[in-house]
């Protein structure tokens, strides 16, 4: 299978396909005005409809790395997130703090997701 990168901008692709994975780019929220738990929807929003965009779904997700700004954030982050994810198909999942290129972000993720050969929407 030839490597699908989806949106294609001049510095990176939003996702890439290849070899039954679906790979996204670390993904924040549009809004950074909002405090980390309004950060968190937002980025799960876009990971829905990136998802959604290659046929897949949540409960595809086989990992997510995600980077907070502040440790301190974990229990908020993980309010919206316990509500969003699939119960009966938790990914793999890793949360450190980090530094980011804007002291607004509050919350980065990226996921990695299966897909079965010949089923992605084109």
């Amino acid at each position: 299978m030839d490597i699908q990168r989806m949106t294609v901008g001049p510095r990176m692709s939003q996702g890439v396909l290849w070899n039954g994975l679906y790979i996204s780019s670390a993904q924040v929220a549009g809004d950074l005005d909002l405090d980390v738990a309004g950060q968190t929807v937002q980025v799960l929003e876009t990971i829905d409809r990136l998802l959604r965009e290659v046929g897949l779904d949540k409960t595809r997700i086989l990992a997510v790395a995600i980077w907070l700004a502040d440790i301190a954030d974990y229990a908020a982050m993980n309010g919206v997130w316990d509500s969003w994810i699939s119960k009966d198909h938790p990914p793999a999942r890793a949360c450190v703090a980090a530094q980011f290129s804007s002291p607004r972000i509050k919350v980065e993720m990226q996921i990695q997701a299966a897909f079965e050969k010949g089923s992605l929407q084109k």
